[in-house]
């Protein structure tokens, strides 16, 4: 690979489903993702749901993911991934309430 060649930036939206709030999600959710090279935002949706943008290389975010689900795999009952446009200028991975 030519290393000139940079790997494009991705951005993800996650719908995650399960039993997903009121049992620490969004704290581990941030606490995996600081252990990537990702950023974006964690947040409850009124729907029971929990929505995570992540953004980084395919690789970061895909670990991110991976990590996720094994960390909470007994509350997560599943994952919707869509792509998204890119958010520039995005620093660091929050909760957002």
């Amino acid at each position: 690979m030519n290393p000139d060649v940079k790997a494009p930036v991705e951005r993800r939206r996650l719908v995650v489903s399960g039993r997903v709030q009121g049992v620490g999600f969004r704290a581990t959710a941030m606490g995996v993702a600081r252990r990537f090279p990702v950023t974006g935002f964690v947040r409850n949706e009124p729907d029971g749901t929990v929505l995570i943008e992540v953004q980084g290389l395919s690789g970061a975010i895909d670990a991110f993911v991976l990590a996720l689900r094994n960390r909470m795999e007994a509350n997560i009952q599943g994952i919707d991934s869509l792509p998204m446009a890119q958010t520039d200028g995005e620093q660091g991975f929050l909760i957002d309430r």
